[in-house]
């Protein structure tokens, strides 16, 4: 089981990714466009082309998981934005909403008060 704490780093790809793609071609992509250690314990978060499935990418010590979720009906109503090819870093919370198909940007959430140093 995968636990999404406020402590744990989240980063979202800009681009969007061939879903043929399993576990080593995600990783790959990490590495390549998003500049990140697929190894470091952060969770990474890829759309497809047609923004109605999002996979999760997360490696948890002794091996990766990967996991999927695709709309039954409709698309993902938000995806966040960026002005670098890099990654966009989300927040716990901002993740849960994005999951439920929810836009972060329009919720009304109480801001941390004290900024979390990962």
């Amino acid at each position: 089981m995968i636990q999404i704490s406020p402590t744990m780093r989240l980063f979202a790809c800009l681009e969007t990714v061939d879903f043929r793609k399993g576990i080593d071609g995600l990783a790959a992509t990490c590495r390549t466009i998003l500049n990140e250690d697929p190894f470091s314990g952060a969770l990474f978060l890829f759309k497809n082309r047609t923004g109605t499935t999002i996979k999760a990418l997360f490696y948890d010590g002794q091996g990766f998981w990967l996991c999927t979720k695709r709309l039954s009906k409709g698309k993902f109503h938000w995806w966040p934005k960026g002005t670098s090819q890099g990654p966009v870093v989300l927040q716990a919370h901002e993740l849960q909403t994005l999951l439920w198909n929810g836009n972060p940007s329009r919720g009304c959430f109480s801001e941390a008060w004290k900024k979390i140093v990962s």
